[in-house]
């Protein structure tokens, strides 16, 4: 998902990844399977099966460990800042874990084409020493998207094909 907003010297475009659920739908699915789920359990358990209640409670941890780490996964994003002097881009979960910085006069886009046709374009922002991959975990038309929104901003230096080494 691409989104942006300009103000008056700059423009501010976050990249992040497509969201099917949010974290307060997926606690109600797990409730709504852990009911179920630990009310069978405790009949058993009732019953003098005692051993399942241990399995039942370790997969209902595991499903919501792994509906945790899903989740936030999918709070990644990048935040590309241009104004009129510097590009700097963010990257993290809640908070910028990473940070670049590029003089504007001197930084430009690079964009290696799809090796699929489902795939997006490689994009990269590149300055005189660093390149940052922006946008890597984005479908094809949110890539898109985003290309066409850089392309308005910055200077395309590189298109060229994707490298193959023949042996």
């Amino acid at each position: 998902m691409v989104s942006s907003s300009r103000s008056d010297a700059s423009l501010v475009i976050i990249a992040k990844p497509n969201h099917s659920s949010s974290w307060r739908n997926n606690k109600l699915a797990l409730l709504a399977v852990s009911v179920p789920s630990l009310g069978a359990a405790i009949g058993f358990t009732a019953l003098g099966a005692w051993p399942i209640l241990p399995f039942a409670g370790a997969e209902l941890l595991a499903l919501a460990a792994a509906l945790y780490y899903v989740n936030w996964k999918l709070e990644y994003r990048h935040v590309i800042t241009l104004d009129e002097s510097m590009v700097s881009i963010d990257k993290g979960h809640y908070a910028p874990k990473r940070r670049w910085r590029f003089a504007r006069d001197q930084v430009a886009l690079a964009i290696t084409p799809e090796k699929h046709p489902w795939e997006g374009p490689g994009l990269s922002v590149h300055g005189n020493e660093e390149t940052v991959r922006v946008g890597e975990f984005l479908n094809r038309d949110d890539c898109l998207s985003l290309m066409a929104l850089l392309r308005k901003e910055l200077l395309v230096r590189t298109h060229s094909p994707v490298g193959r080494l023949k042996l």
